[in-house]
């Protein structure tokens, strides 16, 4: 059956590449008018814009490095002026980081904690007054496997993923009564341009070919932003049919 978010105005972090980009395709299909939020906007532009019109639907691109994380709030208060509202959040941006704790430096620390936990933080606080005022919304954040057991060298990324389950929880405590749905998704690997920003000798570890593919991902994404008004899956784990890879 076709989905229909025709109208629906949408916010993706990220969007310009892996699961991001595919979730964008899918809202653009469902006839949503989207914004995506990326720092490769620039070198994707001439593609994304031949998206716009598919379906009837507006697709906005916005060049934001979202580690810049005191700028996020402002940023996203323009897209939400230049869309007149907003209806859903997608936070899919992030990055991969290995090493093992003992030789990961603090500033490459506090790197992985801006963009995989304190960006998604500073773009749901500028979402959450447009939600609270209009009664709805819809925020999904993407997280990891990594959030529900960390693996070795991947100590600063679960540390990022698993606060992002935290506050994924405190926020859907928050706002239910508000009329905000908020969830998350767990996937297992996943065979995106992430694994390339990897050092050879680490992707070479993982079967790519084993690994979920984007687009399935962001099918389930779309499955739970068009569950019943009353219904929602606070936390969903999506995992290859092999396991942890």
């Amino acid at each position: 059956m076709a989905i229909n978010l025709k109208g629906k105005k949408a916010l993706v972090t990220g969007g310009s590449k892996g699961i991001g980009k595919e979730v964008v395709l899918e809202l653009i299909n469902a006839g949503a008018v989207v914004a995506i939020a990326s720092r490769h906007i620039p070198e994707n532009l001439p593609e994304l814009e031949q998206l716009s019109g598919i379906n009837g639907t507006i697709i906005k691109a916005y060049g934001i490095d979202l580690a810049e994380v005191n700028s996020i709030s402002a940023r996203v208060n323009t897209i939400i002026h230049d869309l007149e509202g907003l209806d859903i959040l997608i936070n899919s941006a992030g990055m991969a980081y290995t090493n093992e704790i003992i030789d990961t430096p603090l500033a490459d620390f506090q790197q992985v904690l801006n963009l995989n936990l304190t960006s998604v933080f500073a773009c749901i606080q500028a979402v959450l007054p447009t939600m609270r005022s209009q009664k709805s919304g819809i925020i999904i954040n993407i997280a990891s496997i990594a959030a529900k057991q960390a693996f070795p060298t991947w100590g600063a990324y679960s540390a990022s993923k698993f606060g992002l389950l935290g506050l994924t929880q405190a926020l859907a405590a928050e706002e239910g009564t508000h009329g905000i749905k908020v969830m998350s998704i767990c996937p297992g690997s996943v065979d995106t341009p992430l694994w390339d920003t990897l050092a050879p000798e680490v992707a070479a570890n993982f079967d790519r070919k084993a690994m979920l593919e984007a687009k399935t991902v962001a099918e389930i994404i779309m499955s739970m932003l068009t569950l019943p008004a009353n219904a929602v899956i606070q936390d969903l784990v999506l995992m290859p049919n092999t396991g942890v890879l």
